[in-house]
């Protein structure tokens, strides 16, 4: 494999820097625009050898684990811990605007709602069992390797001082030495702590895993695979007042500040809407705050989800009536003249985004759509349905809650055009 020398031109949208050489573009991690260096290439992709040539915008990283120098290994966590802030909300923005452009939009896109160090309540942990103890920490990009960390600054403080909870719970629950996951959920009540991939664990180890627990304190619910292990207090989460005890693995926002930035610009955007329609509504992140003035009809395909909400709203008083419905709306949209009763809508789907439930809404007389995504390729595709529909994009705002990775969120807010 032979070195070469190639200079940066620009960024690519999962924060890689892209170099035209004649054999082809090559993506190298960890790089700026402009800047000049020499790699080890294998086809498309490439390794930084020597960083020849600087940019200005480059910054000290703000972990000891980033990057191709970092300590035990380049953690997967973080890509671009190197670019400056402003450059590094400029990307995000651009990675929105680049994604509607690709649909044929020129509409205006706010800046960037910022995401600051410390704010993530919820995580996923690759850990493998060895001789020596638990390796726990986040994989390499493109590798089973696990970088073992000593440090987080993107992680909420409360919940990076408890791996060393997370890997005594690992070191009983874990029989082999195959890799597996651990995910975190910071909650009102406790940790809730999921383990997943691994030997299912025998009487022996989830006894002595729920006399851990109960010693440890401050977990509130440990399970294995969805099955639930130890529950000292049920986990909960405080909507807009209200609260909601999430069910095993369920979904909930990376951080507790996008979570009410999101909201809040869809609550403003609905604030007339008599009747709303939350599509993929999860346990209710929107739908108990739309509650407050609108009645909701919330529609998922996660029946669990489903519960958490139904329960959550017979504990509360003072909210409008809310509805559920289970349906997978990939396979069974709701229709148009399913629609009909509604003036407001939101849908918040998976990275997929939602199709068949955008050429829908394309089709019906609702007055006002929210449209949540957390992958902005999708959601120009479905705007594009949208607007095709007769919708008229009013402000499209990217959100960041991933701090430091490629990912961005983007609400886009609509309104039928007169």
């Amino acid at each position: 494999m032979a070195a070469e020398t190639v200079t940066i031109e620009k960024l690519g949208a999962k924060g890689d820097g892209v170099a035209q050489t004649p054999a082809g573009p090559v993506f190298v991690p960890f790089v700026l625009p402009g800047e000049r260096i020499t790699i080890a290439r294998q086809k498309s992709s490439g390794a930084m050898l020597a960083l020849l040539e600087p940019a200005a915008e480059r910054v000290e990283p703000a972990c000891r684990h980033f990057g191709p120098d970092g300590k035990n290994g380049t953690c997967g966590g973080c890509s671009l811990q190197h670019l400056s802030p402003e450059h590094y909300h400029a990307f995000k923005r651009q990675v929105v605007i680049d994604a509607l452009s690709a649909h044929g939009f020129d509409c205006p896109v706010e800046p960037l709602v910022t995401a600051a160090p410390g704010q993530r309540r919820r995580a996923t942990f690759s850990a493998r069992k060895t001789e020596a103890g638990i390796v726990l920490g986040f994989s390499s990009p493109e590798s089973h390797h696990i970088v073992e960390i000593e440090e987080c600054p993107v992680l909420s403080p409360a919940l990076f001082s408890r791996l060393p909870a997370l890997r005594l719970l690992a070191g009983i629950l874990a029989s082999e030495s195959d890799p597996f996951r651990i995910a975190v959920l910071e909650t009102e009540t406790g940790l809730d702590i999921s383990f997943s991939g691994l030997k299912p664990p025998s009487e022996k180890r989830r006894q002595a895993a729920t006399r851990a627990v109960m010693a440890l304190k401050g977990i509130a619910r440990l399970t294995y695979e969805d099955e639930i292990i130890v529950e000292p207090v049920r986990p909960a989460l405080n909507i807009a007042g209200t609260t909601v005890n999430p069910q095993p693995s369920g979904f909930a926002q990376a951080t507790r500040e996008a979570e009410e930035v999101m909201a809040g610009l869809v609550a403003t955007h609905l604030k007339s809407a008599k009747h709303v329609a939350d599509l993929f509504s999860g346990f209710g992140t929107f739908a108990l705050r739309l509650a407050a003035r609108s009645k909701v009809h919330a529609v998922e395909f996660d029946a669990k989800a489903l519960t958490a909400l139904d329960i959550a709203v017979r504990n509360r008083q003072g909210l409008k009536t809310v509805t559920s419905e289970r349906r997978d709306l990939f396979r069974r949209p709701l229709l148009a003249r399913e629609l009909a009763g509604f003036d407001g809508a939101v849908f918040d789907p998976p990275r997929a985004g939602a199709g068949e439930q955008a050429e829908e809404l394309a089709r019906s007389k609702v007055s006002k759509i929210a449209a949540v995504s957390c992958n902005p390729a999708t959601l120009a595709r479905d705007l594009r349905f949208l607007v095709d529909g007769g919708y008229r994009i009013e402000r499209v705002i990217p959100i960041d809650q991933f701090l430091w990775s490629h990912h961005v969120e983007a609400i886009a807010l609509l309104s039928r055009a007169k």
